[in-house]
């Protein structure tokens, strides 16, 4: 539905690091999408350039790109983002928007730097949650003194929330999750799943990176292979875990149970051949995959890591959170229950779709439009 008259002429600009890939990136994309549909001026403003770009952009989106993606630490790494938030100035200036998106922390942090005396009002937004972040000192204080600056803070979950409140007081916050994607899109590489060879599947899907936990995933699979024959685990995704996870799967003698296939951009595919989904993140914003297997229809297995999956999963309804996080004991049970349980498990997969409504995009766009209203009405 269109916006009002009164709102067609709003501008809203999104600054993100790039459009490489990524939740928050696609989330990006996603919103960019569906404010364009209603009327309204968008831009989204990158520091990367479009080279290695995962998301396309509507059609109706302008995009910026300001060539400022160099790493650096230090008094280069200053001088850097200096000239990041001179860059990002200047465009706010020239586009004039109404609202400036940053998204993620840094992002959100160089917006409200370079909004400083402008009229725009600028939204920050957190997409992991913070304790699980690898940031300086300077960082932190950086976002002590800008968050209470900007106009809301969004988090993804309540537990973020909490977090925001009582280390950045002063943050005027609201939570909106992502939505769930549903249908999934397809896109490059195409990678067929294996089916119809009897095989049962548990599937984990995400960055091959330490923060999954999917070092913890093959210890656990490893002790539950012998007494589940029938079963084969899939990692499905890409990263700079990939040859320690190979040597491990090796180690273990598993080659022939376990698969890393690599990113898929079909992997709607995967969900749909998959028998059961796990979770095994050590840290987590909300966890876009695990929405969208549920979606999907099916039942998941998710560690409670501190903020994520307590607030999708219904325990002994559509899923198992296990505890403690981390604990590849717990987890062992947590998956020899479910997949033993074939019964248990078709009830939990059923119920799991229901997060097509609890998290549908009618809903959260709902959310951002009032949180649009509430920053157009406020002084800040």
């Amino acid at each position: 539905m269109p916006v009002a008259d009164s709102a067609r002429a709003q501008r809203v600009l999104l600054f993100i690091h790039s459009l490489h890939g990524g939740g928050a990136e696609r989330v990006a994309a996603d919103l960019s999408a569906h404010w364009a549909d209603m009327g309204r001026e968008v831009m989204v403003v990158t520091q990367a350039g479009t080279e290695g770009d995962v998301y396309t952009l509507h059609p109706k989106v302008r995009r910026e790109v300001l060539h400022t993606a160099g790493e650096g630490g230090g008094l280069r790494g200053i001088l850097s983002n200096v000239q990041r938030v001179r860059a990002l100035r200047r465009v706010i200036k020239a586009f004039r928007p109404d609202i400036v998106l940053g998204m993620m922390t840094t992002a959100s942090v160089l917006s409200v730097l370079a909004s400083t005396g402008l009229s725009t009002r600028v939204i920050a937004t957190e997409h992991t949650h913070p304790p699980s972040q690898a940031m300086s000192g300077f960082w932190q204080r950086l976002r002590r003194f800008t968050y209470p600056r900007a106009a809301r803070v969004v988090a993804l979950t309540r537990g973020t929330a909490d977090w925001l409140a009582q280390h950045v007081p002063g943050s005027r916050l609201a939570v909106i999750p992502n939505p769930v994607h549903w249908p999934l899109p397809k896109g490059e590489p195409m990678l067929p799943p294996r089916s119809g060879d009897g095989r049962k599947r548990l599937l984990a899907v995400g960055r091959l990176h330490a923060d999954k936990g999917f070092d913890l995933l093959v210890q656990a699979y490893a002790r539950l292979a012998p007494s589940h024959p029938d079963w084969d685990l899939v990692i499905l995704g890409e990263g700079d875990e990939r040859r320690a996870l190979e040597a491990q799967v090796q180690g273990a003698g598993l080659q022939d149970r376990v698969s890393l296939p690599g990113r898929a951009g079909n992997v709607g595919d995967w969900y749909q051949s998959a028998d059961l989904y796990v979770l095994t993140s050590r840290f987590e914003g909300l966890s876009n995959t695990l929405l969208e297997s549920m979606a999907s229809g099916l039942a998941a297995v998710a560690f409670d890591c501190d903020t994520g999956p307590r607030e999708i999963v219904r325990e002994g309804v559509d899923g198992v959170l296990v505890r403690p996080n981390g604990d590849v004991d717990a987890l062992c049970r947590a998956l020899d229950a479910v997949m033993t349980d074939e019964a248990g498990r078709q009830r939990m997969a059923q119920a799991a779709t229901a997060v097509r409504e609890r998290f549908s995009a009618e809903r959260v766009l709902g959310l951002w439009e009032e949180l649009f209203d509430g920053v157009r009405g406020s002084g800040r």
